[in-house]
């Protein structure tokens, strides 16, 4: 069974749960996750978890960043357990450019499967890195806000963070 490591970190929008091993990440979620964790967990095969507060310093910093608009790409190493679909939605949520938004249809033809915009949506409800896999970038073929796991208040405030540091990035570089 692969390790599992799990850490929390308090932020300006709530606490984080990191989830992984010595090398890489498996997951970054908003808020009380125990439930998640475990279903998660007994899916990917995943050993019991062991709590160390010191870990993953590197990610909490890049997420800090982020938080405080001075980081737009996370260079965190990731271990990702998904289906190669799954994964491939995944990567393409890493494309969307950091302040932009792209709907699902967007996604499902930047993976060349264009038809597949449900099936995209289930995916990127599966996404297991909060924030660095850039979901709350995906929004309704109207512009409306659609689901997020922390729910719509911390998507409407991570899109307005990204709209306002882009500007301030732009200013200052």
């Amino acid at each position: 069974m692969k390790p599992l490591t799990l850490t929390t970190f308090e932020s300006s929008i709530g606490t984080f749960l990191i989830g992984g091993h010595e090398e890489a990440v498996y997951f970054v979620k908003m808020g009380d996750r125990d439930e998640w964790v475990e279903k998660w967990r007994l899916k990917n095969q995943v050993a019991e978890p062991v709590f160390d507060e010191n870990a993953f310093s590197n990610v909490k910093e890049e997420f800090l960043q982020y938080l405080n608009g001075e980081l737009i790409n996370f260079t965190f190493k990731t271990d990702l357990l998904g289906t190669e679909f799954q994964k491939q939605v995944w990567k393409a949520l890493k494309d969307i450019p950091y302040g932009q938004q792209w709907t699902y249809k967007d996604i499902a033809g930047a993976i060349n499967k264009p038809k597949a915009i449900r099936a995209v949506g289930g995916a990127i409800n599966k996404n297991p890195i909060t924030i660095a896999i850039p979901c709350h970038r995906v929004i309704g073929s109207d512009g409306s806000l659609t689901g997020y796991a922390s729910g719509l208040d911390k998507k409407r405030f991570l899109l307005h963070h990204e709209t306002k540091s882009k500007h301030w990035l732009h200013q200052t570089s």
